[in-house]
């Protein structure tokens, strides 16, 4: 894929036709497309899904021998965050870059079914909040078996499914599977550790995109609304809620930019990037706090209807900000590295030197 120009949410250059393809996309399918009823369980749209694997943005990073378009994590963030721009839920991620890297990585064949990834618990229990499994065609799972894991991909017709969903209506279902009779694929730990990262950094960014729609839409609002004879946008306690919401939203970005531009130019093998991973996530739960609180209140009541799209942005950060990790257990992995490094060490692990 061409790489020109470089674009203002990204820290490597994305070619511009390609980000304004994905826009134009979503754009046109909220366009056409009705809002999910309050409470609802969302699912994919399959014409929209057939749509994008028309243009090769179903598999955008998957190699191209094996059926994908070569692209990289910087096209699939630009992807990601245009499909949260525009409201769109889709297992894009899921599949993409977590169940078909997973099978690329093992070796495996990958046919055009749709999927999604989860890890057994060690206790064999079920695999509580696998995203989008019921909706997918194919569930790639990994359990452990003694000091290794095992892979193995299931028709989700044939799994026991217990189906639930996150704030925003998001399929986050519950797997059994008795995996003691099967073999399975054996794969390295380093493996699973990866597939936490990436995980991990798929949250931040959706978490980074919603927060910059939620600031975007709260500028627009206070510019345009006028109150007492002049915009709420020249107001001193509307002016500070808006920039602590910038504030936040854009240390949240730097923050898990830079984490995603350790993980791609070390081929997500830097000894400093589980804290640059935990700088992000924790950035971006605190972010979604400050962000969420402010966007609402400058748009007072209307902001918390069904029918304004500024709860797309809100609820979706608060849903995803609790997920692969929550906000707490990244503050303590931030904390356990930033000790562990100690005082001659902490400099260079902040920095990435």
């Amino acid at each position: 894929m061409n790489t020109t120009e470089l674009t203002s949410n990204s820290l490597t250059v994305v070619d511009p036709d390609l980000v304004t393809m994905m826009d134009g996309v979503f754009s046109d399918y909220r366009q056409a497309g009705a809002p999910a009823a309050p409470g609802a369980r969302v699912g994919y749209d399959r014409n929209l899904w057939q749509r994008l694997d028309s243009l090769g943005l179903v598999r955008l990073t998957g190699a191209e021998q094996s059926g994908g378009s070569g692209a990289g994590w910087h096209e699939a963030a630009e992807l990601i965050g245009a499909a949260v721009r525009h409201g769109v839920r889709a297992p894009l991620a899921e599949h993409d870059l977590l169940a078909c890297w997973l099978l690329e990585a093992a070796d495996q064949p990958i046919d055009d079914a749709v999927r999604t990834a989860c890890v057994q618990p060690a206790d064999g229990g079920a695999a509580t909040g696998a995203p989008w499994a019921a909706e997918a065609e194919r569930i790639v799972l990994l359990w452990p078996v003694g000091d290794e894991y095992r892979l193995g991909e299931f028709d989700s017709a044939e799994l026991s499914l217990t189906t639930g969903t996150n704030l925003i209506g998001e399929p986050r279902d519950a797997i059994s599977v008795d995996t003691s009779g099967i073999a399975g694929h054996p794969v390295p730990a380093e493996l699973v550790d990866q597939l936490g990262r990436k995980s991990a950094m798929v949250r931040a960014i959706q978490v980074c995109a919603a927060l910059d729609g939620a600031v975007e839409m709260s500028i627009e609002h206070v510019a345009s609304r006028v109150q007492f004879g002049r915009p709420l946008a020249k107001f001193q306690a509307i002016q500070n809620l808006i920039s602590d919401a910038a504030a936040e939203a854009a240390l949240a970005r730097a923050a898990t930019e830079a984490a995603l531009h350790t993980a791609v130019c070390t081929d997500w093998a830097s000894s400093h990037l589980d804290f640059q991973i935990a700088a992000a996530r924790s950035c971006t739960g605190h972010a979604a706090s400050v962000v969420v609180r402010n966007a609402h209140q400058v748009h007072g009541a209307i902001g918390t209807t069904h029918e304004h799209r500024l709860h797309s942005y809100t609820r979706a950060a608060l849903a995803w900000r609790s997920e692969f990790g929550s906000v707490r257990f990244w503050d303590e992995q931030v904390a356990a590295g930033a000790v562990a490094a100690g005082g001659q060490g902490l400099w260079g692990l902040i920095t990435g030197e």
